[in-house]
């Protein structure tokens, strides 16, 4: 089986924040063969990843095999050393991310198996997934045990709302809830330390992204001072050469590496081995989607997956038919072949 196009599309979204998303957020790439199987993937980047699939990568990659896992990982390293001038992190890895996702659509399509079933033969059959947003009452209906709330550090005048927020979240998911905070860089190590002794009583499974995915040394010092909380972060890093530096500093006890940014299936897997050997768990970054969950389900990473439900009655885009839902706070991933999805393509 041979590639004979490739391409991308930005959606018209309307329910993307108002930030950098409105021009850089996800993207749909396309991937077409000689045998007449289209494979579908999901990337990052927006209008300049989209530039960056059709003027550069659809060039390179017609004629390119796509048989075998092996095939895939080679296409990946390929285009990886093809787009060193101006990539190795950032926009041009999220666009090969696309690229390698709706490469493993269509292997899996090819085979007649799931994404996970070309991983292992061995899946998870059902997978635990956390809530990540604010409306913990509706959470709790949906039968949710988990959640993970944004915090921004605003002065101590935001300590108490914290507090607040985490009491809610125990009281309304139970006393063996997991209880999380998303602070997206925006506290600093003093922050840190004062929101960890505010918050000791409630219990809380991980602080995530306390300092830029620069400040890795500091971030390492730190998780050393919160435990038995753990340290997570990793969602702004890219391929395994951003995670081997991860491992170097020690900085995090959970990784998240988002599969539709840090490389895809092919970076996952090796993210995935690294952190064994680094002794550190793998909770993807947006991992009840369907191409993270392929991943948790047929690989070591922790049996957790993050959905954003939004708030009760809030709009969505939905983009992709066929996306597996949660039950009762867990989710399965489909036995289509693939990744069992398809886009909506009156969002194009």
């Amino acid at each position: 089986m041979k590639i004979t196009s490739v391409s991308a599309v930005y959606p018209n979204y309307k329910h993307t924040v108002p930030s950098w998303r409105t021009h850089l957020w996800q993207i749909v790439v396309r991937v077409e063969t000689d045998v007449g199987q289209t494979g579908w993937g999901y990337g990052g980047g927006g209008k300049a990843a989209v530039e960056i699939i059709n003027g550069h990568f659809a060039e390179i990659l017609v004629g390119k095999q796509v048989n075998s896992i092996s095939d895939i990982s080679d296409v990946w390293d390929f285009l990886y050393s093809e787009s060193i001038p101006y990539g190795r992190k950032g926009v041009a890895i999220m666009a090969l991310s696309g690229v390698d996702l709706a490469l493993y659509d269509v292997l899996g399509k090819a085979e007649a198996k799931p994404v996970a079933g070309l991983l292992d033969h061995k899946i998870k059959p059902r997978i635990r997934c956390y809530a990540t947003g604010t409306d913990t009452d509706y959470y709790a209906e949906l039968g949710f045990t988990a959640q993970k709330m944004p915090h921004r550090w605003t002065g101590d005048d935001s300590i108490l709302g914290a507090v607040n927020v985490a009491e809610k979240a125990r009281a309304a998911l139970g006393s063996e809830a997991e209880v999380m905070f998303d602070v997206y860089m925006s506290w600093n190590s003093e922050a840190t330390l004062k929101m960890h002794d505010a918050l000791k009583h409630v219990g809380i499974h991980w602080y995530e992204d306390v300092l830029t995915p620069d400040d890795l040394r500091e971030i390492g010092n730190l998780r050393r001072q919160i435990r038995p909380v753990n340290m997570a972060g990793g969602e702004h890093e890219f391929t395994a050469h951003g995670f081997a530096q991860i491992a170097r500093a020690q900085a995090y006890d959970i990784w998240q590496p988002d599969i539709t940014w840090c490389g895809g299936i092919t970076a996952g897997l090796r993210v995935v081995e690294m952190a064994k050997e680094a002794k550190a768990e793998v909770v993807p970054h947006r991992g009840g989607e369907p191409w993270g969950l392929h991943l948790i389900a047929a690989s070591d990473c922790a049996d957790f997956a993050e959905l954003l439900p939004g708030v009760r009655g809030g709009g969505t885009d939905d983009l992709w038919i066929g996306a597996p839902e949660p039950v009762n706070g867990y989710i399965e991933i489909s036995d289509e072949p693939g990744f069992g999805v398809t886009p909506n393509e009156e969002m194009f």
